[in-house]
């Protein structure tokens, strides 16, 4: 008589769960005419739902889009600063309220306070919702080390004093490296009279350095004066102490160009 053979094997719980209906009776399985035991793994047609993930592309996810008006400065490699170049340097805030009197000495008071002997504010004007500086600075890195730490100041004080918290500055700042007298003039006038872009007057703008400027073809009218104590530092670089004459003094008729 043949003897009959017999094979065994383990079948795992996962494998015996997806065996079908016809294993129900014998889960280890049926044993054909020769003796050999056979196991029936036709799976069932089962459906699981997808295990959840985190993260990965969904509906909602990411960084939100800021509002059109908000997104000036490109995330870019800032250039090199040589220390030779005054540097013209624009400050966008997220409020309307830069003008405001107490605002306004709030961050006059920052502008002050920001000067060091490596980074000087020598210029400036502010306007509801921006300021317009001119610094000079020794090299790139104290030039971004300068205009963040005036930045993370001014916003500071006029956070304490409007008694809100979260963000200040809309943006990243921009800056310019002024390489030339004409450049230099050219922005001199741009900061100066940057009032007149923006209100009907022909009138110098007292929250503007302008008190403190030597560079006027005519003298200043005496009634004339800018908000509060000198709070810029002298010029160092040859452009903006004498240079920029060169392309003619500033008239007090004169204005910024648009665009």
């Amino acid at each position: 008589m043949n003897q009959a053979k017999f094979h065994f094997f383990k079948l795992t719980l996962f494998e015996i769960a997806f065996f079908d209906t016809s294993l129900a009776l014998n889960p280890i399985g049926a044993i054909n005419t020769s003796g050999v035991m056979q196991a029936n793994v036709n799976q069932l047609a089962l459906s699981f739902p997808e295990p959840k993930r985190r993260g990965g592309a969904r509906q909602g996810a990411g960084r939100k889009p800021r509002a059109a008006h908000l997104r000036q400065t490109p995330h870019r490699t800032r250039p090199v600063h040589r220390r030779a170049y005054p540097v013209h340097v624009t400050l966008r805030a997220g409020l309307r309220v830069l003008r405001t009197q107490r605002v306004a000495r709030a961050l006059l008071d920052g502008l002050r306070d920001s000067n060091r002997g490596w980074f000087r504010v020598v210029h400036y004007s502010v306007q509801e919702n921006h300021v317009h500086l001119i610094v000079e600075a020794e090299d790139t890195q104290t030039l971004a080390s300068g205009v963040r730490g005036l930045m993370v100041r001014v916003a500071r004080r006029v956070n304490r004093l409007l008694r809100r918290s979260g963000r200040f500055w809309a943006d990243r700042w921009h800056g310019r490296d002024l390489e030339g007298p004409r450049q230099v003039r050219n922005a001199l006038v741009y900061v100066l009279h940057n009032h007149k872009k923006h209100a009907a007057t022909t009138t110098l703008d007292p929250l503007s350095s302008a008190a403190w400027f030597d560079g006027f073809a005519t003298p200043v009218p005496g009634g004339f004066r800018s908000v509060g104590p000198p709070w810029v530092a002298a010029a160092k670089t040859w452009l903006l102490k004498s240079g920029w004459r060169r392309r003619g003094l500033i008239r007090l008729s004169e204005a910024p160009k648009s665009g």
